[in-house]
């Protein structure tokens, strides 16, 4: 099988696995977010650093090691499970003992037992976690697909059933950790793989040495990109980090489902041909520019939609999310980008750098939050977008170095993209606002969306735009 074909099978099943993910998981919190308040859901959003620094200091960057190492074998991915598994347990313990003092942090004295529940995941992905790269390396992302979605439909079915019987924050809870078992389960079932009993110093110091570079920059990051949950937590209430959560996740719906499926197809196939520089500069900026061709569009008629999309969706309890839900789109144009920038230093190997990066980046986050907390959340928000800004020409300085493909060059690529989705969205705007803002909601947003989509296709194929054809082929001609 071609690299081509491979990779154009891979993609629709990664997308097959994001949407019906995200479709399920979107249903079950539209669900949720009508029976719960903004405050339970803010409670969640509050310890949501603790699980994703767990996950970071579980993998090691280890099972990002095994993808890229062309000559793995049984003794790799035993060495590498059994460092998750022990690594989970130690890590549960640290979090057990300190979710006492998480409480005393947010003045919450109901999280500490909220935090001892909900990290239980960790234990329970690390028996998943090497099977699933392992699938990855194999771009297997069909068994993947048909293991993720029953998980999450039947960890959701239980998160409804128990917010119905008036069980509250428990019922995000207890929805997260049997989703994590079902996965788990389905994984030793379907993924073809076990573990022999095995543990090789070798093979550890040979993955460790590559990862733990990458841990350190997956653990800034994610403090990072949870960051403004904390500081929200503390210096705000629980209803406002709920109305951020709701926010957060509403954008994340159109850049999950395509950048993060896109990017888990992209990191194998560009391994496969990094030592091909201009093959490998030609495959990244398509890459980039389809993902920015589809999200940028979707977010941009999303913000101008957000006020009857969430009245609609979640009822008026919601609204007042709107105006940090608009801000955080133009952040969410941006992301895709960031995250091909650094896969380029993943691909090539040089996890030294991507920590540099990283470290550099957070000491400018730090800076912008200290400066923008006297002011409210929305100067928080507008300090993401700055931060964004400045982030993209950081994380392009080395694709520059390592591809020939510099910062200014991207967004000479990716500018007349923004432009027709930004006057796509104008005409949206008008048409919403002077045409039916008096209309029901569902209305106000199916209209809107058919002129935007229209609009913007039609302005991608008289300008001739090579996206389309290509998401033409990708989508009809598989």
């Amino acid at each position: 099988m071609s690299l081509k074909k491979k990779a154009t099978i891979s993609l629709v099943w990664t997308f097959t696995q994001q949407f019906g993910n995200q479709l399920v998981g979107f249903i079950v919190s539209l669900v949720l977010a009508r029976i719960l308040l903004p405050e339970e859901f803010g409670l969640i959003g509050m310890i949501a650093v603790v699980v994703a620094v767990g996950n970071a200091l579980l993998d090691g960057g280890l099972t990002k090691s095994l993808i890229r190492d062309n000559e793995c074998d049984q003794e790799d991915y035993s060495t590498v499970f059994y460092f998750h598994l022990i690594s989970s347990l130690i890590v549960y313990a640290g979090v057990f003992i300190s979710a006492p003092f998480i409480a005393d942090f947010y003045e919450e004295g109901v999280l500490i037992d909220i935090i001892r529940v909900y990290s239980l995941s960790l234990v329970i992905t690390s028996f998943s976690a090497v099977q699933l790269a392992r699938l990855t390396k194999l771009m297997d992302f069909k068994t993947q697909t048909l293991i993720a979605i029953p998980a999450a439909i039947i960890g959701g079915i239980v998160g409804v059933s128990m917010a119905y019987t008036g069980y509250g924050v428990w019922s995000l809870v207890w929805s997260s950790i049997i989703t994590s078992i079902v996965n788990s389960i389905l994984v030793w079932i379907y993924s073809g793989w076990t573990p022999d009993f095995i543990f090789s110093s070798v093979k550890f110091k040979k993955h460790f040495n590559y990862g733990y570079k990458l841990t350190l920059s997956d653990l800034l990051n994610r403090i990072f990109n949870n960051i403004f949950l904390i500081v929200i937590g503390k210096y705000f209430s629980a209803g406002q980090v709920g109305f951020y959560t709701r926010a957060e996740t509403m954008k994340q719906l159109p850049v999950n489902n395509i950048s993060n499926a896109l990017n888990k197809v992209s990191f194998p196939l560009l391994v496969s041909i990094k030592d091909d520089e201009l093959r490998l500069k030609r495959v990244y900026k398509k890459l980039m520019l389809m993902v920015v061709f589809v999200i940028t569009p979707l977010l941009i008629f999303l913000a101008v939609l957000a006020e009857p999309t969430f009245r609609f969706l979640f009822t008026e309890k919601w609204l007042p999310a709107v105006p940090y839900f608009q801000i955080l789109c133009v952040t969410g144009i941006l992301f895709p980008i960031h995250s091909y920038n650094l896969t380029i230093l993943n691909v090539k190997g040089r996890s030294d750098l991507f920590l540099k990066l990283e470290v550099i980046k957070k000491i400018l986050i730090v800076i912008i939050i200290l400066l923008a907390i006297p002011f409210g959340i929305l100067a928080l928000l507008y300090g993401q977008v700055i931060i964004s800004l400045l982030a993209f020409f950081i994380n392009a300085h080395y694709t520059k170095k390592f591809i020939g493909y510099s910062g200014w060059q991207q967004i000479r690529d990716i500018f007349p993209i923004i432009l027709i989705a930004c006057f796509s969205g104008l005409i949206v705007f008008f048409v919403d606002q002077f045409g039916l803002l008096n209309e029901v909601d569902l209305l106000r947003i199916i209209v809107g969306g058919i002129v935007g989509i229209l609009t913007y296709i039609g302005f991608a194929f008289v300008f001739r735009f090579n996206s389309l054809p290509e998401l033409y082929k990708l989508i009809l001609k598989r």
